[in-house]
């Protein structure tokens, strides 16, 4: 097996002649960035004119690889082998390698290259840029020393993780089928315990700003201008928060100055806070530890003597508070959700005794469909750690593809 720099064995991102020959209204797949995924999940359905990606797209033809050159889709390992374009052609996202195979390479077993761990290891460890927006240069790619076999032996190798592969990206699917299940089945958990399913509500509803202490907003106004790298006070954004839960890393911190001027979006415990811009209407309880931070952006609901915080939560995370949100928030790019469509949001009005006996029955029964949840999930990330390790082994001739097997890549894996 010899090793040869990727430059001998394919173009990147050359010129595509094929595209130069279409007349301006001839119509060719477009692919944004969000339609690039490996097998089944890849989208080639959206067509644009010739005219309308002209200038400022990525080119590309059938048989050509597509590698995502920005941090975290590259490091996903979305590469394709694209094929099936209108016209044979195609345009899309800037944020695209086009790697074009010779003859000394068979396109497939290239896929196969741009998908190894050491491929995307060492691809990552390349990438330039400032975080969140790190890219791999092209000249990483050109330099890229591929351990070559004959052809023949390349195209078994291909062959042998066509199959192979298929067969663990089925069982991915399954789980991820599973997935999206469970997670349904948790969903109606919740709304038939709070008496909200199907918008047939068994409960009297009562618009939320009756039956909480106060709703305020957070900081809005230029925040940023009380940041400080350290000491002062820790504040919640709205990406440190999610349905359910709060993510305490990547706080950020303002000015005791900054903190005062805002007391009113300081928090305490039992505190609700839902997010406006973004995820728009998550909610999450304030943690005992989170006491005396701030908040950025986010609504801050105070549930007083007669609202068990948690009981907010579940309604407040619910399909039907959710369309309630979907249905107010405004913004085309991000939904916007604002603090007077939140006092308006009906809630059921029950004793706080009932509410505790809800909180109980939901945190039980929540509890085991996110523990079968998280199973699925470690056995989905065991199964693409694996599915990569069979790639990389073969690509680079651990093993004789001829006689091996892929099958024991999911030992121990069970529904």
């Amino acid at each position: 097996m010899t090793t040869v720099r990727l430059r001998h064995l394919a173009r990147v991102n050359p010129l595509t002649p094929a595209f130069d020959r279409l007349s301006d209204d001839d119509e060719l797949t477009f692919l944004p960035m969000e339609a690039v995924w490996p097998g089944s999940r890849l989208d080639i359905s959206r067509s644009r004119r010739k005219a309308s990606v002209a200038t400022g797209y990525t080119r590309f033809q059938d048989g050509d690889v597509l590698v995502p050159k920005i941090t975290p889709t590259f490091e996903a390992s979305r590469a394709v082998l694209i094929s099936g374009l209108l016209g044979g052609v195609g345009a899309g996202t800037t944020e695209l390698h086009v790697l074009r195979a010779e003859s000394q390479i068979d396109a497939r077993f290239l896929l196969y290259v741009v998908n190894t761990h050491s491929f995307l290891k060492v691809g990552e460890a390349e990438m330039y840029g400032v975080a969140g927006q790190q890219r791999v240069p092209d000249s990483f790619l050109r330099d890229l020393p591929v351990e070559l076999p004959p052809l023949e032996e390349q195209r078994r190798i291909a062959d042998f993780l066509y199959a192979e592969t298929a067969r663990i990206d089925a069982l991915v699917a399954k789980r991820s089928e599973m997935s999206d299940l469970l997670a349904l089945k948790r969903e109606r958990v919740i709304e038939l315990a709070l008496g909200l399913e199907h918008d047939s509500h068994i409960h009297d509803m009562v618009p939320l700003k009756y039956l909480v202490a106060g709703i305020t907003v957070g900081i809005v106004i230029t925040p940023a201008k009380w940041y400080v790298e350290s000491g002062g006070t820790p504040a919640l954004r709205g990406l440190n928060v999610r349905s359910g839960a709060i993510d305490s890393r990547d706080l950020v911190r303002i000015s005791d100055e900054g903190d005062a001027e805002n007391v009113k979006s300081r928090l305490k415990a039992g505190d609700v806070v839902v997010v406006r811009t973004g995820q728009a209407g998550a909610a999450a309880v304030v943690p005992p530890y989170l006491a005396g931070a701030n908040c950025i952006d986010l609504i801050l609901v105070r549930p007083g003597r007669n609202m068990a915080p948690k009981y907010l939560e579940y309604v407040l995370n619910s399909q039907y508070a959710q369309a309630h949100v979907s249905e107010h928030a405004v913004g085309s790019i991000q939904a916007h959700f604002n603090i007077g469509s939140m006092k308006k949001i009906p809630i059921p009005s029950l004793p706080l005794v009932r509410q505790e006996e809800i909180v109980k029955l939901l945190d039980e029964r929540v509890a085991a469909l996110d523990a079968l949840q998280d199973k699925l999930q470690r056995q989905g990330r065991v199964l693409a750690e694996r599915r990569q390790a069979l790639i990389t082994a073969a690509v680079t001739g651990q093993f004789d593809v001829s006689t091996a097997s892929g099958r024991n890549v999911t030992e121990g894996i069970t529904a």
